[in-house]
């Protein structure tokens, strides 16, 4: 549902504010900690922009097209908590469209912000560039309203009522929001409104309190309990309580795909990644053998459940949502996650922890010098050339599923678009991460299909001064298209053009180091090299795929579930 603001209650105050409707949005959104905006320039925007330039303390950070920079907007978001994006009109916000939905469908708060044509204009329904040519200016604000938690029409008389209402909104919802901003308008000052800001939502103690019991209850009789962590957690800042009730309670702590990052990987109560059928068959038996599970912010959605192979016993599992929670069958309304963890700390129970030391897949270096790569020896030595303090990002594909199963280091920020997995997104949000954080080291391990998607993204990582280090996984196509299609090989629509890609930042105009491996003993040289040179510049490893059909063990067992499935279909 689309909010609104009701303004017409509100009263302005006798006098004009003298700041301008640009200065007071870029004021609120510097409040918010937003220290850079992502966008691409264009006609509709220009004084918006030109406001910016002369703005101090938030900085303008152009992309090589509007989708690109929603991307990296979305990065961003992910490593300071809220982000900015300015489009123009039209042309410019249905290029970042994908990347708004992916926001919403992964509950990132993004604030986009669109430069219309002037008012005068709209109102006479002039026949403008970048609209439909037939005089509304509306449509591609209903498509926004579709998408976006929240969207306005900002003027000097309601910008103070709209752009904290839609800032408050991004962040309580984690969410993306929409203003869009009329080029006349942003220079003319803003007409002062008083509204009360709106109660901060808050538990309702009897329900937590019913809930609270409800879960004691299980727990009284609960002798294998189990929790089990998921993407909301990261999104609504819930880490530390969920790290907290683990170290009260003393039980098995599992993650979900979607939540890699939640929980501490190298915390002795963390037992692995929960992926039904197609991961770790000691998680499996962990998570589906447990007797209570209390879950926090889980999505019970298609990969991440391995294909619905996740069977998690509802008559023993708490379902812990932002805003309400489940208990086996009852639903408890207007609970907030984080103050039904730290009641639950309170509840006393004790467990026994893990019942031996688990074992997780890339803990051994395997392979030799001159042995070609394959997912069995790069991926272990991914993981021990992890840090702590990293940013690790994952591309949707091969890479997404091999990362999954490398175990992190402790304060690793670890980004992935698990359920939106727009297929280019990893190379754009590496870029925003690392205008977010140019102190911290990001990662960037992309395929070679995703990259041609979005790789313009490194043009402006060298632009802006990033030093990412990339890993190009060549593998000669889209090998993850090619195990989810079981009806039919070879297919031509999953081969690509082949790109020169150590070659790529000398055609973007940069200095890079940049190298093409074949086997572990270059990977291993590479990565040692790439560690010595990353503080002077940006790095790209290209791993040369010793067979394009290789592929991390949960994405092999993947398919066999799904040839299994095609399997039967095809008898019945």
């Amino acid at each position: 549902m689309v909010m609104k603001t009701a303004v017409g209650n509100s009263k302005p105050t006798t006098g004009t504010a003298q700041k301008t409707l640009g200065q007071y949005l870029f004021d609120c959104l510097k409040l918010e900690g937003i220290t850079e905006i992502f966008g691409v320039a264009g006609d509709y925007n220009f004084t918006l922009l030109d406001a910016l330039e002369q703005y101090n303390g938030v900085n303008f950070i152009s992309g090589r097209n509007e989708l690109n920079s929603g991307y990296a907007a979305d990065g961003y978001a992910r490593i300071k908590g809220l982000s900015a994006l300015i489009t123009t009109f039209g042309v410019g916000e249905l290029s970042a469209c994908n990347a708004i939905a992916g926001a919403n469908s992964e509950h990132v708060p993004l604030i986009h912000i669109v430069g219309a044509p002037p008012e005068k204009d709209q109102q006479a329904h002039k026949l403008m560039h970048h609209t439909l040519m037939n005089g509304d200016f509306d449509i591609f604000h209903k498509v926004y309203e579709l998408i976006a938690a929240y969207t306005a029409k900002l003027t000097p008389e309601n910008a103070e009522i709209e752009i904290p209402a839609a800032i408050r909104i991004a962040k309580e919802k984690k969410k993306p929001v929409y203003l869009v901003v009329a080029d006349d308008l942003v220079s003319k000052p803003v007409i002062a409104r008083q509204e009360p800001a709106p109660p901060r939502p808050a538990s309702n103690l009897k329900t937590l309190h019913a809930a609270t019991e409800h879960v004691r209850q299980l727990l009284e009789r609960a002798h294998r309990p189990v929790i089990l962590v998921d993407v909301k957690t990261i999104r609504f800042g819930l880490e530390t309580a969920v790290r907290r009730l683990a170290d009260t309670m003393n039980v098995p702590v599992a993650t979900m795909m979607f939540g890699k990052g939640a929980f501490d990987e190298t915390h002795p109560h963390y037992t692995g990644m929960y992926q039904g059928s197609f991961g770790s068959s000691e998680v499996q038996t962990t998570v589906e053998n447990a007797d209570c599970i209390l879950s926090i912010g889980l999505v019970l959605a298609d990969n991440n459940t391995a294909n619905f192979t996740a069977k998690l016993n509802p008559l023993v599992t708490v379902d812990i949502q932002p805003d309400k929670v489940k208990v086996a069958e009852a639903e408890y309304a207007n609970v907030f996650a984080a103050d039904m963890l730290l009641s639950l700390q309170n509840v006393g129970y004790k467990g026994q922890g893990l019942a031996g030391k688990p074992t997780f897949p890339y803990d051994q270096i395997t392979g030799s010098t001159d042995e070609h790569l394959t997912a069995a020896i790069y991926y272990p030595r991914f993981q021990q050339m992890l840090k702590e303090g990293d940013i690790v990002i994952a591309e949707t594909g091969t890479f997404y599923n091999g990362i999954a199963q490398v175990r992190l280091p402790r304060n690793v920020t670890y980004i992935a678009q698990g359920g939106w997995e727009s297929i280019g997104y990893a190379t754009p949000s590496a870029f925003g991460a690392s205008i977010a954080a140019p102190d911290r080291r990001v990662l960037l391990f992309t395929g070679d299909g995703s990259l041609q998607l979005t790789a313009q993204e490194i043009s402006s990582m060298l632009y802006y001064e990033c030093k990412p280090i990339i890993f190009i996984l060549n593998n000669d196509g889209y090998t993850i298209e090619k195990y989810l299609n079981v009806k039919q090989e070879n297919q031509q629509y999953n081969k690509i053009p082949r790109w020169s890609y150590t070659k790529l930042a000398e055609a973007f105009g940069g200095d890079a180091f940049t190298v093409t491996v074949r086997t572990y003993g270059e990977l291993d040289q590479a990565i040692i090299q790439a560690e010595k040179e990353r503080a002077e510049r940006l790095c790209i490893i290209e791993m040369i795929a010793a067979n394009p059909m290789d592929a991390p063990e949960n994405m092999r067992r993947m398919r066999k579930y799904l040839e299994m499935q095609e399997k039967q279909q095809s008898q019945n």
